[in-house]
């Protein structure tokens, strides 16, 4: 399929997944790394009585706050 005919049925928001190879895909900047972070006990108290309270898991809720942080003040 060449280009022009590809932009056109997404253009059109017919489906292009067909056309796509997406074994090998992955978002930029989306990688995993692991880190360690030692937190004072009061802290991992207060993040589980939150997670709970969300219904999701520390992990998560540390990401959240983390990524808010860092989009308020543009980092």
């Amino acid at each position: 399929m060449k280009a022009e005919e590809f932009d056109k049925k997404f253009d059109n928001g017919d489906s292009v997944l067909e056309y796509l190879e997406l074994a090998g895909a992955r978002r930029v900047e989306q990688e995993q790394k692991r880190v360690n972070v030692d937190f004072p006990v009061w802290m991992v108290h207060s993040l589980d009585k939150e997670a709970k309270r969300l219904g999701i898991p520390r992990q998560s809720l540390i990401k959240i706050l983390i990524a808010r942080h860092l989009e308020h003040t543009g980092a």
